[in-house]
């Protein structure tokens, strides 16, 4: 392996293998360096194997409560150690493939830990502590990603207080789990395990689960958190101590100065992330970062140093895998010489609660509070006859236009595939479409889908299946 290239990525995640593969598709000689396990934590500890722990949750929860289809299956049993033996094949062949695709676009992957030495230089440190020291003639990305916050009197110990990391390894279903954080690592996993049983507590810090969610999105995954076995929601609390003594974690809980003390199994520290901006030279070489430690970055995702750029988490929220991965191709554009630039205009988000919850655009509150006049289009899943038949009819979809052209603003949806749902109304974003470019599409009968269409004729005041204003 020469140790000259034309571009160093830094981070094996899914901006930097992402920003690797383009790269090597250009024709420009790239390393990518990775500390821990290509893939980064999305497809080791994050995205990937909670989605898998999702699906095999939320298949037993359905086969548990399918009585009413005429399905009953008695002494059902959930072995959650060989759940996350197929969890961890399905990690494996993704982390491989990202290896053989970064590879097989002529990239090099070197593991070790790097640090910036110049705005042309990364030293890179193994395992066995041997350092390399390697040139980029063209550009450095830096994709490093975030790391978890660690709360005060609550740090992980891999045994009573995990983090997300641990969360998605657990062999057994605790009897009972508390949640230190009411966003979306704690739910989506918090949701897993008391769908296999957990008895689950949230402590969250402000006046509703989900912060930054519009309410009436939020109202709908809070009283799924309230079936089978509730959960206990405590709003506008925090975790002030904890005492683990007797094998046991017990917290203290105060609520507007109230306290309680709860025992649980496990507790699940989720208060949010940090961007991976130390240690690695960037003061050195006059990086500039924001005052929470991300990597200040331009439309072109280049820092103040011109061959130095920044992509992914580590640049700034909102944190998204899909959001790093375009990053990481513009980058890798930019180094290459195309022009090219950011456009957040259609960047859609998902949360893997039951139900979903994706968005993109303005949500109807921001729409609001940039003093815009909207009219506002909701199909409730109850009206979908293919949520019927599925037996999924919580929820709805939302859309939000701009009241004197109807030019559209924003989608939300709550409901049953809303993940995959959203991306029709990101390419309407993209695309700057007007709610009668989606409401005269014709959609296929009978589909979730046909619930978006139904939602933009309703904000004409044209919907079909449901009654109009």
């Amino acid at each position: 392996m020469s140790n000259e290239y034309e571009a160093i990525v830094i981070g094996g995640g899914p901006g930097g293998y992402v920003a690797a593969i383009r790269l090597g598709q250009l024709g420009v000689k790239t390393l990518c360096v990775e500390k821990e396990a290509m893939g980064g934590v999305c497809l080791n500890w994050g995205c990937i194997p909670s989605k898998a722990l999702i699906a095999a949750a939320n298949l037993a929860n359905k086969v548990r409560n399918a009585q009413h289809m005429g399905i009953t299956v008695k002494d059902l049993e959930v072995d959650v150690a060989k759940m996350q033996q197929w969890k961890e094949g399905i990690v494996h062949k993704l982390t491989s493939g990202v290896t053989s695709l970064v590879k097989g676009n002529g990239g090099d992957i070197a593991m070790g830990t790097a640090v910036i030495t110049d705005p042309n230089t990364v030293e890179v440190t193994g395992a066995d502590g041997k350092t390399e020291t390697y040139k980029a003639t063209k550009g450095i990305i830096v994709a490093t990603g975030t790391q978890m916050i660690q709360l005060p009197g609550f740090e992980p110990d891999g045994d009573l207080v995990i983090t997300a990391r641990e969360a998605v390894s657990l062999q057994k279903a605790p009897a009972s789990m508390l949640l230190i954080g009411g966003g979306v690592i704690g739910l989506e996993l918090g949701m897993v395990y008391q769908k296999l049983g957990t008895k689950i507590t949230v402590v969250e810090l402000l006046d509703q689960l989900l912060p930054g969610t519009d309410s009436d999105l939020v109202r709908v995954v809070q009283k799924h958190l309230k079936k089978g076995e509730p959960a206990d929601i405590h709003l506008k609390s925090k975790a002030v101590s904890l005492d683990k003594s007797g094998g046991k974690a017990k917290v203290t809980i105060e609520t507007e100065g109230k306290q309680q003390v709860v025992e649980v199994e496990k507790v699940l520290v989720a208060v949010g992330f940090k961007p991976n901006s130390e240690g690695l030279g960037l003061d050195k070489v006059g990086v500039k970062l924001d005052e929470r430690g991300h990597v200040l970055v331009d439309d072109q995702f280049r820092t103040n140093v011109p061959t130095i750029f920044a992509i992914g988490d580590v640049a700034g929220p909102p944190y998204l895998a899909h959001k790093a991965s375009k990053e990481g191709e513009i980058a890798a554009e930019v180094i290459a010489g195309h022009k090219t630039a950011r456009d957040w205009r259609g960047m859609p988000a998902a949360i893997f609660t039951d139900p979903e919850i994706a968005t993109v655009g303005l949500t109807e509150t921001e729409a609001k509070a940039q003093g815009k006049k909207v009219k506002i289009g909701k199909f409730p899943f109850a009206a979908s006859g293919r949520a019927m038949a599925v037996s999924e009819t919580d929820g709805f979809l939302k859309v939000i236009i701009d009241e004197s052209d109807h030019q559209l603003l924003g989608v939300a949806i709550v409901g049953p595939e809303a993940s995959d749902l959203i991306s029709e109304s990101a390419l309407a974003m993209e695309m700057c479409a007007f709610a009668e470019d989606v409401a005269l599409t014709v959609h296929p009968h009978p589909t979730l889908g046909e619930g978006v269409m139904e939602a933009f004729k309703h904000a004409l005041g044209e919907a079909i299946h449901i009654m109009n204003r």
